[in-house]
């Protein structure tokens, strides 16, 4: 899928289709990436692995980031260990949450899958 293409999942506010293009940004700054479209959300896919669950909400979106850890940080509004290795945390963005904190995490979710 393209980096200018919208998926239809994603379309609909004007908050969500602002943070999706704040992240989609970031992400493409990271290298190579994927996105798969499902029935319900996207995943971000790197050296074949998903890194990142992208899930429409009303205002924004709720990521769920692949991490090795469970993020202490207020934010993470749920971390659950998928396995040894991984944890799932889930946090919600809005416009304007995308900071370098954010991009951080993206950054180390990414580096997991290569």
């Amino acid at each position: 899928m393209g980096k200018s293409v919208i998926p239809s999942i994603i379309q609909g506010t004007e908050g969500r289709l602002l943070i999706y293009g704040e992240l989609m940004e970031a992400l493409h700054s990271l290298g190579p990436i994927e996105i798969e479209e499902k029935k319900t959300c996207l995943h971000v896919v790197a050296g074949g692995r998903a890194f990142l669950g992208v899930h429409p909400r009303k205002a924004g979106l709720r990521v769920t980031l692949v991490m090795r850890d469970e993020i202490r940080d207020p934010r993470i509004l749920k971390a659950e260990r998928a396995s040894k290795n991984r944890v799932y945390n889930d946090l919600n963005l809005l416009p304007g949450d995308c900071d370098e904190m954010v991009k951080g995490w993206l950054r180390e979710a990414y580096e997991l899958c290569l």
